[in-house]
């Protein structure tokens, strides 16, 4: 993890400000009751260009009203105006590469459990951010341990939702990681089947086949997962969702977690089992994922959006 990066502008509901402008009352109802809904974004720099794109900015906005759907918080702006506003801030910016973060929350005006009347409020504010683990993570990957906090049950907070609520949970597991030595944990799920990193989907592969658990074991409906798993169809990695104990992560040929902070981030062992070097399959999606976000791939051209 890194400091945040001071930038010139945040877009907040509706016009760009300075930075320091960018506040809250301390009494706002998202501070005391976790309500509020978000997404992490990237914005990648062409090494080969002057071009810069948005990687899957639709499909992150879209999956913002999805979760102030379902945490029944009035989003006053469309999935085309949020859109519009990312790249204005990152121009008024002046920003060739960042990472992008859409908020919406409960503002001040009322408190209590009951969120009735709070007014709602939509920044979106962005800044250089390198790889989330490291760039030594991203070449060698990592080591991780299975947390003993669970991930939240899917009818305690949907895991559809991308809620800053749930990440109390995600905070308490990686303090846990960090205790223990590992720069990442995993979560299982009240079943006791494996479930997400902190804030990443999970990968294995054995026998040349990749497998990520499903939706309904209380994952996150990644954006990044869903890349993966749309590359290796295109590249004939036989790849499915399929339910993962502890033991399988044990025994894989390969590990790795994906997400728009850690892209696409190998895993070297769990709980001490080494798993290895990134592996064959870990490195050609890696490939062909930096392709597309630097816009290398003109198939996926609706994936970008450019600056």
């Amino acid at each position: 993890m890194a400091d945040i990066t001071e930038v010139d502008y945040i877009w907040m509901n509706g016009k760009l400000i300075p930075w320091a402008d960018a506040n809250v009352h301390v009494l706002s109802h998202s501070l005391h009751y976790g309500s509020g809904v978000f997404e992490g974004i990237r914005c990648y720099k062409d090494p080969d260009s002057d071009r810069s794109f948005i990687f899957r900015l639709r499909d992150h906005m879209e999956r913002l009203h999805r979760s102030a759907k379902i945490a029944a918080i009035d989003l006053p702006y469309t999935v085309d105006q949020l859109c519009e506003a990312t790249v204005e801030t990152i121009r008024a910016n002046n920003l060739p590469a960042c990472y992008i973060r859409p908020l919406v929350f409960r503002g001040y005006g009322v408190m209590g459990v009951d969120p009735s009347g709070a007014p709602t409020d939509v920044i979106i504010a962005c800044w250089p951010w390198e790889a989330y683990l490291g760039e030594e993570a991203l070449a060698n990957g990592v080591a991780v341990g299975v947390s003993s906090w669970r991930q939240r049950s899917i009818n305690a907070i949907p895991p559809a939702v991308k809620a800053t609520a749930s990440y109390f949970n995600s905070l308490m597991a990686k303090l846990e990681a960090k205790e223990h030595g590992y720069a990442e944990a995993i979560m299982l799920n009240e079943e006791g089947l494996v479930c997400e990193g902190t804030g990443e989907n999970l990968f294995v592969v054995r026998n040349g086949i990749m497998s990520t658990p499903p939706l309904s074991d209380g994952v996150l409906e990644g954006i990044t997962r869903d890349t993966v798993l749309t590359i290796a169809d295109e590249l004939g990695i036989p790849a499915g969702e399929e339910s993962l104990t502890r033991s399988d992560l044990y025994v894989a040929d390969e590990v790795f977690m994906t997400g728009s902070a850690a892209e696409l981030t190998p895993i070297g062992s769990v709980d001490g089992r080494v798993v290895g070097k990134p592996g064959p399959v870990t490195r050609q999606l890696q490939d062909r994922f930096f392709k597309i976000a630097y816009g290398h791939a003109e198939e996926y051209a609706d994936w970008l959006t450019q600056i």
